[in-house]
């Protein structure tokens, strides 16, 4: 790492360079969006520094990270900007994680990066999930009537989109060689960072790829292996199509199935029918962990507290389950072992 010539100190401003510019892309293989939030995150610091403390960029420097200062710039993005607790914990984020690989190249930061590391933002209102109930999601997937080949395209998009769960990038970046339809059939998603993950596909979704490709792919054995398999046809030659063709495809079908399905959500993302299919599966009683990795969530806290709440249909049956009928009292009385230990309950 670079020094002052005329302190000796770590140079912030190279090492926030090295960081964003060759560790980030070039290491860790982050996408230009990741990079991009991080630096705006970063930014925000010294953006502080100026407006608070009257501390000019050019003269920012480490010892400014102390937790003097970040827990005083946590208090500004809170009081003075008005920043949402999401976005301030977002922000801290950013400068925890700078601050530990900036430890790891200079070992005189560690003292540092351990006090940042020890700061935590308010907790967050954790919110119910946003899905589609079951008879929206059977109307969204029945909007598209086949009429035509771009009706039966988008038709096919939709439930590849959610029987996969896949994030609409990993959709549209799909490419011939990345689907299987033999047994076991799945498909082949690359995420984040180029990290790649295989996702089983059902029965019934083989069987509608099996058409699609017939129709849109003939002669697929001759075919190139990274030709796209969602596209629109550009100058002759198949394009992939994009997240905002994607996106319109799904309000065009939940405008179309909201005349049968009236209890439609106004706002329609393309990050509801994954969320959709993950709520199905946890409803379904499938395990957090199969979850995690049908979503390519490398940390199971982030589906534990995605998915925290249960509906009212699952902690209703759960309260059913647990609670005798009132009309059949307990023949035997508890213990006083046992009733000691259901008052200790935490």
């Amino acid at each position: 790492m670079r020094r002052d010539p005329a302190t000796g100190a770590p140079d912030l401003f190279s090492c926030a360079r090295d960081y964003l510019h060759a560790y980030m892309p070039r290491v860790r293989a982050l996408s230009p969006k990741t990079i991009e939030a991080y630096r705006i995150s970063l930014e925000c610091f010294p953006g502080y520094l100026a407006e608070a403390e009257h501390t000019g960029r050019e003269h920012a420097c480490f010892d400014h990270f102390d937790r003097q200062h970040l827990k005083a710039w946590l208090a500004w993005m809170t009081d003075e900007r008005h920043y949402a607790p999401k976005t301030v914990a977002l922000r801290l984020s950013a400068v925890k994680a700078f601050l530990a690989y900036a430890c790891q190249e200079d070992i005189t930061l560690v003292a540092l990066s351990q006090a940042a590391g020890a700061l935590k933002t308010p907790a967050q209102p954790r919110k119910p999930v946003d899905h589609l109930t079951a008879p929206q999601t059977r109307a969204i997937l029945a909007a598209f009537t086949g009429n035509t080949a771009k009706s039966r395209r988008n038709r096919m998009l939709l439930i590849l989109l959610y029987d996969t769960a896949a994030r609409v990038s990993e959709i549209t970046g799909m490419t011939l060689q990345d689907l299987s339809l033999t047994e076991p059939g799945h498909v082949t998603l690359t995420g984040k960072g180029n990290k790649t993950r295989v996702v089983p596909l059902t029965g019934k979704t083989i069987a509608h790829l099996r058409v699609y490709l017939t129709e849109f792919h003939p002669g697929i054995a001759r075919l190139p292996a990274t030709r796209p398999l969602f596209y629109s046809p550009h100058h002759g030659q198949p394009a992939s199509l994009s997240a905002d063709t994607v996106s319109a495809v799904l309000k065009q079908a939940a405008r179309a199935a909201r005349q049968n399905c009236p209890s439609m959500p106004g706002n329609i993302h393309c990050h509801l029918l994954p969320k959709t299919k993950a709520m199905d599966l946890y409803q379904q009683g499938i395990p957090l962990p199969v979850i995690m990795r049908l979503l390519g969530h490398e940390n199971a806290t982030t589906t534990s507290a995605f998915y925290a709440f249960a509906t009212l249909d699952m902690m209703r049956a759960a309260i059913s389950a647990a609670t005798p009928a009132i009309n059949s009292p307990a023949t035997d009385r508890l213990s006083e072992d046992k009733l000691q230990a259901l008052y200790s309950l935490r």
